[in-house]
C-alpha cells in the first residue's frame, strides 16, 4: 500500500494506516492544511472542487468538501468533472484554487488530491513543501461553527469548457460537421464517458460509437492508454469501418486516438499532429517534457520555431512554455496544452483540434499519421521498492556514458546518434520509468536494455 507526495499531487491506495495510504485521516488533514494554506498566502476563500468516476470519488469527496468548510473555505463542487475542467473554473469563478479527485492512469485502488493555485495551474514544487509542512506540523486551526465555509454545486461547467473550445479560432465547427466522421469513443468508464460524447456531439459529429463510457468507475481495462490496453476499441474502428477511436484516461487530460484500419495513431504522436496544426497557423514556440518524441523536434524546425525541453509534469511544462512564450506544447503520454484555452493539458482540446485538421487535411487518419517521422518508443520500468539510493545509481550509469550528451534536469536522459534514453523516477508511482526512442524498434530496444541493466545492476 502507498502514499506518495509529489509535483502531480497526493496520491496513494485506498484503505491502509494514516501516513502510509490515502486514508479518510490523511484526506482531510490534507484538505483542510489546503484550505488554510491558501487563505494564509492571500488567494482568497474560494476552492473549486471536481472529480473523476473512481470507486472512491464521491467518499474522497465528501471528506474534502467538510475538511475545507471546517477552515472557512467557500466550496463550489463540479460534481464529476474533467481535470481540464476544474483547471478552467478556477479562473473562470475566480477562486482562489482548486482540488482534482483523480489518480488519473492510475489503478481504480488508488485516488489522488492534485492541488491548483489561483491560475488554474498545478502549484509549484516550493508551495508544495510549505503545504506538507503545514500538515506534518498541524500547525492550524478549524473554525468554529459561526465561521464556517459555504458550499454550493454547479454540475454545469463542462457546458462552459465545451463553449470555450467552440470559441476558438482554430476549432471549425462547421468543418468537421461537413467532414461526417464516425467515431468511436473509450472512456475506461469514466467521466470522459459523459464529456468527449457531448464535446463529439457540440462539435456535430452524428455518429458515434460509445464503448465503456458509464461513469461507474468499473475499469473495463488499465485505464492508461497505451496500445496493449485498448484492444476493443481497434477492433471497433476496423471491423465497424469507423473514421477513428478516440482514447481518454479516467480524469480525460490525456489523448489517444486510433486510426481508420484499427491501428493505434500513437500516443507520442497526439501532440506531434496538434502542434504540426497550431504551428502551421500561429507563429511561436513548441515546448514538451524530456520523455517525449523526437519527431516534435522536427515539427518545430519545419515551421522555423525553437523546440524546449522541460523536466517531466505539467507543472514543468507549463513553466517553460511561460518562460518562452509557446503557442502549444504538452507531454508525450498524449497531454496537449494549447494556452489560448488553458495553461494544463486537455484531452478535449486535443479532440477539437484534431478533428479540424483531419478534415482540413482530407486525409484519413492513418494518411495524416504516414506523413510524420516513424521514431519507435519503448516504455518500460523497474520497480523501486526498497530502494534509497536512486542518486547514487543514477550519477553511476551517467558516468558509463560520459563521451555521450547528458541531461540531467529530470532524472537522467543520454543522447545518441540516432536515438536517446530518459530514465527517472515517477511521480505517481514507486518506480523507474525507463523511456527509449529511435528510428528502429530494434535499436530503441537495445539502447533500452543497455541502460536498463546497468541500472539493476547498481541497484
Amino acid at each position: 500500500m502507498t502514499l506518495i507526495k509529489s509535483i502531480s499531487g497526493i496520491r496513494g491506495t485506498i484503505g491502509g494506516r494514516p501516513g502510509q495510504c490515502l486514508t479518510p485521516m490523511d484526506i482531510v488533514s490534507i484538505s483542510g492544511a489546503f484550505g488554510m494554506w491558501l487563505r494564509n498566502s492571500g488567494a482568497g476563500k474560494k476552492v473549486i472542487v471536481g472529480r473523476d468516476a473512481r470507486i472512491s470519488g464521491e467518499m474522497v469527496n465528501q471528506l474534502v468538501v467538510g475538511a475545507l468548510l471546517s477552515v472557512g473555505i467557500e466550496v463550489v463542487d463540479l460534481g464529476l468533472a474533467t481535470t481540464p475542467s476544474v483547471e478552467m473554473a478556477v479562473t473562470d469563478l475566480k477562486a482562489g484554487g482548486g482540488i482534482i479527485i483523480t489518480a488519473s492512469h492510475n489503478p481504480k485502488n488508488w485516488n489522488a488530491l492534485k492541488l491548483l493555485n489561483a491560475k488554474g495551474e498545478f502549484i509549484s514544487d516550493q508551495d508544495g513543501k510549505s503545504l506538507l509542512h503545514l500538515v506534518e506540523k498541524q500547525d492550524f486551526n478549524y473554525n468554529d461553527v459561526d465561521d464556517l465555509g459555504k458550499y454550493s454545486k454547479k454540475d454545469d461547467y463542462l457546458e462552459t469548457h465545451i463553449q470555450h473550445i467552440l470559441d476558438l479560432p482554430l476549432v471549425d465547427k462547421k468543418l468537421i460537421e461537413e467532414a461526417d466522421f464516425s467515431i468511436a469513443v473509450d472512456a475506461v468508464n469514466s467521466v470522459g464517458g459523459v464529456a468527449i460524447p457531448q464535446l463529439l456531439k457540440a462539435l456535430g459529429v452524428k455518429k458515434v460509437t460509445e464503448i465503456n463510457c458509464s461513469p461507474d468507475g468499473n475499469f473495463a481495462h488499465n485505464p492508461e492508454p497505451l496500445p496493449e490496453n485498448i484492444v476493443e476499441i481497434s477492433e471497433c474502428v476496423k471491423n465497424e469501418k469507423l473514421d477513428l477511436g478516440i482514447v481518454v484516461d479516467p480524469d480525460v487530460d490525456r489523448l489517444a486516438l486510433v486510426c481508420e484500419n484499427g491501428q493505434a495513431f500513437g500516443e507520442e504522436y497526439t501532440l506531434v499532429s496538434v502542434a504540426d496544426y497550431v504551428l502551421q497557423n500561429t507563429k511561436g514556440s513548441l515546448v514538451a517534457n524530456l520523455s517525449s518524441t523526437m519527431a516534435l523536434r522536427e515539427i518545430a524546425k519545419k515551421h522555423g520555431v525553437e523546440f524546449y525541453e522541460s523536466a517531466v509534469g505539467e507543472v514543468n511544462v507549463v513553466r517553460e512554455m511561460k518562460n518562452h512564450s509557446a503557442v502549444i506544447g504538452g507531454e508525450g503520454n498524449g497531454g496537449v496544452i494549447y494556452p489560448e484555452l488553458h495553461n494544463g493539458r486537455d484531452a478535449l482540446v486535443g479532440v477539437a483540434l484534431f478533428l479540424t485538421y483531419l478534415a482540413k487535411s482530407k486525409l484519413t487518419c492513418s494518411e495524416l499519421r504516414a506523413g510524420y517521422p516513424d521514431y519507435k518508443i519503448v516504455k518500460q520500468k523497474i520497480e523501486l521498492e526498497g530502494v534509497s539510493n536512486l542518486d547514487a545509481i543514477m550519477d553511476q550509469v551517467r558516468r558509463k556514458f560520459i563521451d555521450y550528451p547528458c541531461n540531467t534536469i529530470d532524472g537522467l536522459k543520454i543522447s545518441f546518434p540516432e536515438g536517446w534514453v530518459h530514465l527517472r523516477k515517477s511521480n505517481t508511482e514507486l518506480i523507474i520509468r525507463i523511456y527509449s526512442e529511435a528510428t528502429t524498434e530494434e535499436y530503441a530496444c537495445n539502447l533500452m536494455d543497455c541502460v536498463k541493466q546497468l541500472v539493476k545492476n547498481a541497484i
